[in-house]
Order: structure tokens, then sequence, then C-alpha cells
């Protein structure tokens, strides 16, 4: 009797546990479906199509821009600055005086060699009358007028010194930061401060020796720096050194620009661009739709979304997919695409830093700027 009640005690026991357990699998099993039917709510994004544009064919660098003339003005010859006539930024013209160096001992020595020069020139007209009644000799005429032109020779040269010590501009043009004091002494090429030509300017580049043929003189060299945004100067090709170079192999060049308003700054970092013969169909997307990566350059192309389970319900009807591209030049806010998309496509432009491949997304372009290849942007 006791066994039976055992028996029938481990049985009631094991049919709860089915029970439980199938209870248990069976909710699993509702959520591991649930989850598998769940479509997180679409990714809200810009987006831009690829399309074709012509531009025109362009070599791309970076150059440095160089004055036309810029030197350090420096003394010649050593002395105490005695008077500085510039201010600091100033545009000078040639022959103007910038600083004085002091004088004092050269014109005390000049009033008496030009004292010895007057008596020397009285001497000599005094031979002169005495030679034609022939009271003295030939001989004494003629070292009177050699002592004359010696006397004449040291009083230029003191006035050579003089000017010398008057420090002027070799040029016109805009001047730099004062390097010199009232009082201080300087050496023979101690600097006083620096004169660059801002107008024109040139701009140093080099190009691939593959790009010789391409190039010659006069032709359109387009130039943009970061320090003026949106702006591009235009000038043209002046010279090609006659020799690439071993190292880089690379070409150097130069641009002549006009540069009347004195933007472009020697010194300065900046992109250049060679304008060729004809113009080239290309494909172009926003630079901003581009996710770049040390593995490569990506983009989020939009499709739409076809469902393989019909238990998943398809949020917004299109999803993203990851694509590699491979870009080529720019100018603006697009990009050149070489290969990767095709015309027609649909790019992420906007929020592609929160997607994931195979994301579902929604279209809203309403607050998205359109992108430019010559954008102005509006100061806020």
């Amino acid at each position: 009797m006791k066994k039976r009640h055992i028996f029938f005690s481990v049985l009631i026991l094991v049919l709860v546990a089915g029970i439980l357990g199938g209870i248990k699998a069976l909710q699993i099993g509702r959520l591991i479906a649930a989850g598998q039917a769940f479509t997180p709510p679409p990714v809200a994004v810009a987006t831009a199509v690829v399309h074709a544009e012509s531009w025109p064919l362009r070599l791309q660098a970076v150059g440095t821009v160089a004055a036309v003339q810029g030197v350090a003005v420096s003394a010649e010859i050593p002395g105490k600055v005695c008077e500085i006539t510039f201010t600091d930024g100033a545009r000078v013209k040639a022959g103007e005086l910038l600083a004085r160096l002091d004088t004092s001992s050269e014109e005390a020595q000049l009033r008496a060699v030009e004292a010895q020069v007057e008596l020397s020139r009285l001497q000599v007209e005094r031979l002169r009358n005495l030679r034609q009644g022939d009271t003295v000799s030939q001989s004494e005429l003629d070292t009177a007028e050699a002592t004359l032109k010696a006397n004449m020779a040291n009083a230029d040269a003191i006035r050579a010194v003089i000017a010398k010590k008057q420090i002027r501009a070799p040029f016109s043009g805009q001047l730099g930061l004062r390097q010199v004091h009232l009082g201080q002494y300087i050496e023979a090429g101690h600097p006083v401060v620096t004169l660059q030509a801002l107008s024109p300017v040139y701009v140093d580049f080099s190009l691939p020796q593959q790009t010789v043929g391409q190039l010659r003189t006069g032709m359109v060299v387009e130039v943009e720096s970061d320090a003026f945004p949106g702006r591009r100067f235009t000038g043209q090709l002046t010279a090609m050194a006659p020799e690439v170079q071993a190292d880089t192999r690379t070409l150097a060049l130069r641009a002549t620009l006009p540069n009347e308003d004195g933007a472009l700054r020697p010194g300065m970092f900046v992109r250049v661009w060679v304008v060729l013969e004809g113009r080239q169909e290309v494909l172009v997307i926003p630079s901003t739709s581009v996710l770049s990566a040390p593995y490569g350059d990506t983009v989020f192309v939009v499709e739409p979304y076809v469902s393989t389970n019909s238990n998943v319900k398809a949020s917004g009807g299109l999803v993203v997919r990851q694509q590699f591209v491979r870009l080529g030049r720019s100018q603006g806010d697009l990009v050149v695409v070489e290969a990767g998309l095709k015309a027609g496509e649909k790019v992420v432009n906007g929020g592609l830093f929160k997607l994931r491949n195979g994301d579902h997304v929604v279209e809203q372009n309403e607050f998205m700027p359109k992108p430019e290849k010559a954008p102005q942007p509006v100061d806020s």
C-alpha cells in the first residue's frame, strides 16, 4: 500500500513537471517568434540621387603662395638706429625712407673733406693761372689736380656711407612687423622689417610626371584657400621647370594670380586646379554621403525592402546597403564617384553615422541643404 502511494506521488510530480515544461517551452517559442518578427522603427535619413554632370577636365594639386617680390629689408652697414619712419603693416612705395642710422660722425667727416675739396679747387685754379705765365711747372699742376680728385672721391665715399645709413624700401609693397627699436645698435645684415609685394602673387605647386604632356603655359589655374571658404581665385600657369625632380618624379610649376585685394598672403597653403581643354561626364554625389574609414570609403545605398519571411513586416519600405566606392576629384559639396555606384541610385546624405547595413529607413529631405559646386555659406 505504501509503495503504491509513492508511485502515484511520483507520477503526479512527473505530470506536473511535464505540464510546466511544456508551458514554458511554448512561452519561449512565442518569444523567439516575436523576436524574429520584430522590426525596429525606421531611421529618418536624408537622401541624394547619384547623377551625371559635365565637369571640365582638371588636374588637382596643393601649393604654396609666394611673393613675386619679397625681402627682409636690412642694414648694409652697422650703426645705431636714430629714426624709424614706418608703422607695422603699412603700404610703402619704392624708395620711401623706412629708418635712419646715426650719421653724425660721417656728416662731420664730410664737412672736413668738403673743405679740403674747396681748398684743392682753389689751389688748382691758382696753379692754372700761374702755369699760363710759365711760373710753375706742369708737374705741380698735375699734383694739385690729382689731390682735388682724391678729395672729391673721399667726399663721395662719405656721402655713400650716409646714403646707406638711410634704409629705404627697394620696391612698393606691404611691410611686416618692425624688428628694430630706437637707439638699438645693429650690425650689417640685421633685418629691419619684411617687405612683400602682394599683387600679383605666385602659387608654386607640383604635378606627377605623367601629366607633363597635358600642360602648357597660359592654362587657367584655379586656387582655393581655407581662409576664404567658397571663394575661388583665378590665374594663369606662367612657368614650368625644365626638369622632373628625380626623388619625387614630379614637375615644379608656377602660376601667377592678380590678387588685387591682397587676400592671398605669402606662405599660405592652397588647393590648386589646372583647367585642361575639354569636359568629362562624371557621376557625382554629395561629399557628406561618404563614410571614410581605413579600409576604404563607403556609402549607404537606399533600396526597396523585399521580405522573404511572411511574418516580417517591412517598416517604411526602404532598407540601406553599405557599398564600397572609389572616389575622384571634388568640387564644392560634390565628389566624383569613379566606381561602385550607378546613375539614378539613391544614397544616404544625412544621418549615415547612425546606420548599419540592412537598417530600415524613411526619407526626410525637407531640412537638408542642396549640395552645390560653388557653395555660398550664409553668415548666421
